[in-house]
């Protein structure tokens, strides 16, 4: 079997990964307990002996409480670790798979849509395993996660795949690593703080008494400061990185075609997707604005990531074209 072939295989294998650790996941969130605060059962004063004093007595005292019921055990704390496992597994699986297309290419995986979709959504895939490790409060966002890679993963597989091929003309340079790999990882961070963005929509809009899908399913997810918290470490720690990425696309852009900026599709979105994520970040760091249009904002970000991942490969025609799609 040639490395090419091992790839491909494994793919599929790792996204039935996503989906054992997605379900897993499920598992966590649907059988995690609420627990209801017990009110304290209320006093009744009763006279002891005409004209004495009134005695606080508790009416159920002296009432023979019934035996109380076993506790169930509560399975949600191991269907959590056993997503963490499932999910390092499918991580793992994604590393070979990619690993193994380089391998194959006799070169870094990204030559194509289909490699970098498959390097994005690794770099997210371990970024999580990451969090999901440090913070198991809000492991249970990992149903969203491992949804998010099953299916840009299945969607590589059955629409952007190409044969392996070498690098086009127009990579063939060392700036080829220097700028790949940081939009890569810009990339990847970016998909993982857009996750607890849009919880935090749900579980905010549940706080404030919304109980409409999907506000619904707030109650179990984890608390809505935690997770507005942790969406702005990411997408604060991934800003610098992709800004890093766009200059040195720049410096290649001067290299290889004698300017550095023509507003060429891909530069136009890259360019786009910096402004929205700026516009976050001064926007988080402003007091007086509000929570919700921030993480409305990072959600935006994050949709314009798309559109320069996918739409201008699919819809349009630029120097960047060299994706394997058109």
């Amino acid at each position: 079997m040639s490395l090419s072939t091992l790839s491909d295989n494994l793919l599929y294998i790792a996204i039935l990964a996503y989906l054992g650790a997605m379900m897993l996941h499920t598992a966590d969130y649907a059988l995690m307990r609420r627990r209801p605060a017990v009110a304290a059962p209320a006093e009744a004063k009763v006279l002891v002996g005409a004209g004495g004093p009134e005695v606080a007595v508790n009416p159920i005292e002296d009432v023979q409480a019934p035996p109380a019921a076993p506790e169930r055990r509560d399975w949600a704390p191991l269907f959590g670790k056993l997503a963490v496992w499932m999910t390092g597994l499918a991580v793992l699986l994604h590393f070979t798979t990619t690993a193994t297309r380089g391998l194959a290419a006799h070169r870094m995986p990204w030559g194509n849509m289909y490699e970098f979709v498959l390097s994005v959504t690794l770099v997210g895939g371990a970024a999580w395993l990451v969090v999901a490790i440090r913070k198991p409060q809000v492991r249970r966002l990992g149903i969203v996660l491992t949804l998010v890679e099953m299916l840009l993963l299945g969607f590589a597989g059955l629409v952007l795949y190409t044969q392996v091929n070498p690098l086009v003309p127009a990579l063939q340079s060392y700036w080829f690593v220097i700028h790949v790999t940081s939009v890569v990882l810009a990339s990847g961070l970016f998909l993982v703080g857009f996750v607890p963005s849009a919880a935090f929509l749900i579980r905010d809009g549940y706080d404030a008494g919304k109980r409409r899908f999907p506000y619904s399913l707030g109650g179990r997810l984890p608390a809505a400061d935690a997770m507005e918290r942790l969406a702005f470490g990411i997408q604060a720690f991934a800003f610098p990185i992709w800004t890093f990425g766009v200059a040195a696309g720049a410096v290649w852009a001067e290299a290889a075609w004698g300017r550095y900026w023509g507003w060429d599709p891909k530069e136009t979105w890259a360019f786009i997707s910096w402004v929205v994520y700026a516009g976050y970040l001064h926007a988080r760091s402003t007091p007086s604005m509000n929570r919700r249009l921030v993480a409305w904002i990072a959600i935006i970000g994050w949709l314009t990531m798309l559109m320069n991942l996918f739409g201008v490969n699919f819809f349009f025609t630029g120097l960047h074209s060299y994706a394997g799609v058109q």
